[in-house]
This record gives C-alpha cells, sequence and structure tokens, in this order.
C-alpha cells in the first residue's frame, strides 16, 4: 500500500502526536508499505494526524480535497485525538470538523472523545473505529521486578511536555505540598517534562522533558502513575506509564483515560490522598493486572494499519 501521512516526525520529546507517527510509520515500513509525507499520484491512502498547518505538517485539507478530486479511488482516514475541551481552547472542535470532510473513515482515540463530537456534529452512521493509543513497546516496557512496602517509599510519576493547566498542575502541586509537610508520609514524587512557570516545587524530584528512551528508563524506576489530567481524548502520557508497568492512579473527570484507567488503577475526584494510599495497598493486584492489560503500541500500528487496507 501506497501512504502519504501529513506529519513528518521529528526525534526527541515532541508529545503524543510525534511519538504515534513515528511508530506507525515505522511498523508500516516494516510491514513493506511504502510510506511518505506528500501527496504523490500514486498515493493510495492519505493518513490526516494533524489538522492545523505547522511546521512539521506537510500538506493539509485543502491539498487532500484536491488531491482526492483528481485520484478518487485514493481514501483518508482522519485521526481525531483532541478537543477544545480538552485543550483549553476554542479552536480545535471546528478545525477538526473541517478536516473531517475530506475522510473516508474516522479513527477516535477513545470511545469519550468519539462520544464528545457525535454530540457535536460528527454522525455516527458514517465509517468510524475507536483505536486507543499505545506506546513503543520496545522502549516503554516493564522492568522484571516489582516493589514492596519494605522496600522504602513508594515513588509516584507523572510527565507532561505541556504546561496546560488542565494537565492536572493543581492536584500536582498539592500532592508535592502534602509530601514536604510529612502529611504524605512513604511517598516520593518526580514530574518530568514542563510546568507553568508559577509553580514552585518543594519535594518534588524534576527533570526536563528528555527523549523516549530516556523517558522509559525514568518511568520504569517508579511504581505508580500518577495523572491528574482532565477532559483527556486519549493522551500518551498514562499509557507509557502503564506499558512500563506502573498503575495509575488518575481522575474520574480525565476523559479517555478513565476507559484504560479503570482496568488498572484507582480513580479519585476530590480525594487524591485516598486513591494514593488504595493504590498502594493494593499494589500487587494492580501490578498483575497492569502487566496484563496494558496497552500496545504494536497492537495499536496494527489497527490503523488493518484500518487503511480494508
Amino acid at each position: 500500500m501506497r501512504i502519504a501521512v501529513n506529519m513528518k516526525p521529528v526525534s526527541g520529546p515532541w508529545g503524543g502526536g510525534n511519538q504515534f507517527v513515528t511508530q506507525l510509520v515505522r511498523h508500516l515500513r516494516a510491514r513493506g508499505h511504502r510510506v511518505s509525507f506528500r501527496l504523490w499520484p500514486w498515493t493510495e491512502r492519505i493518513l490526516l494526524v494533524a489538522p492545523r498547518p505547522f511546521q512539521h505538517v506537510t500538506f493539509g485539507t485543502d491539498e487532500i480535497r484536491r488531491f482526492k478530486a483528481r485520484h478518487p479511488s485514493a481514501r483518508c482516514i482522519h485521526r481525531i485525538n483532541q478537543t477544545n475541551l480538552g485543550r483549553g481552547s476554542a479552536n480545535v472542535d471546528g478545525l477538526f470538523r473541517q478536516a473531517n470532510e475530506v475522510a473516508d473513515l474516522t479513527v477516535f482515540i477513545s470511545d469519550w472523545v468519539r462520544d464528545y463530537f457525535s454530540a457535536r456534529w460528527f454522525d455516527l452512521g458514517r465509517p468510524h473505529r475507536v483505536i486507543h493509543n499505545g506506546a513503543d513497546s520496545s522502549t516503554f516496557y516493564p522492568s522484571s521486578s516489582s516493589w514492596n512496602l519494605q522496600q522504602g517509599p513508594c515513588r509516584l510519576v507523572t510527565h507532561h511536555w505541556s504546561d496546560n493547566p488542565n494537565k492536572g498542575f493543581a492536584v500536582y502541586e498539592a500532592v508535592d505540598r502534602l509530601i514536604a509537610d510529612g502529611q504524605l508520609p512513604g511517598f516520593e514524587f518526580t514530574v518530568i517534562g514542563r510546568w507553568p512557570k508559577d509553580l514552585v516545587w518543594r519535594a518534588a524530584t524534576t527533570r526536563s522533558p528528555v527523549p523516549p528512551t530516556a523517558l522509559g528508563d525514568l518511568l520504569r524506576g517508579h511504581h505508580l502513575y500518577l495523572t491528574a489530567a482532565v477532559a483527556e481524548a486519549g493522551g500518551m502520557h498514562h499509557i507509557e506509564g502503564a506499558q512500563c508497568g506502573l498503575p495509575l492512579v488518575y481522575h474520574e473527570d480525565g476523559g479517555g483515560i478513565v476507559e484504560l484507567g479503570r482496568e488498572y488503577g484507582v480513580g479519585f475526584r476530590d480525594n487524591v490522598v485516598g486513591a494514593l494510599l488504595t493504590a498502594r495497598d493494593r499494589y500487587v493486584e494492580l501490578r498483575e493486572k497492569v502487566l496484563r492489560l496494558a496497552p500496545s503500541g504494536t497492537r495499536t500500528c496494527r489497527a490503523y494499519e488493518q484500518a487503511m487496507i480494508a
């Protein structure tokens, strides 16, 4: 199959969309498909992953529309991975609606984001699928050892490449303060990535954004993954944590995160401390579940490949 992807991947910590494209392109090429980042006359399938122009987008909706008018046999698969609600913006929903006009098949990254758009403009009678995200399994995989209370503190971790408040920084700050004040004994906290400039950490260990391989190594050095993100369409941060063998402590308003978190985690809304204590007490059980049920980048890539060749 000759496939054109409208975003060219780059190396480094560029966020979930970039990691998705990187691993999918590698998978497709390994499977014998020809992948480019331009629309050639011989293109058979088009994967639209970025509806708005920015530096790594190689072609947009208008180009796809013109191309399909000249090559009506070409099919466009449109991946929808964000919402106004999650981004705290006003233009994302409209961009997706306009871009979706050229789609022959729409892929939503969670049931939550499908339901969000079907309540607004997407017609569920049109061809669509839900394919959950998965991280690169060669980078994000569990350690061979687990943890028990006798081995020392329970190490929490979270990571975000965006400082958007919807990522949950108010909760992370509260956890940091509780640890610093001795009100959450037996826990340590690591924050990786970016955060609001006015946030000053008191107890947390902090790290700047790191490439995927280094990130996997850091995540495997922890026990529980804390995500307080709300209205998340699907995201990658909690998936990378889960694939490294970390049970989730997640916000019950987390959007698509909840669909996976309920499988191997503990949810919270107002009582993050209670959720952390419960997850620590249930660690052995939750660890077994996350090892068995965690997402898989290979499984995700296969699902997209099947959607393209169908």
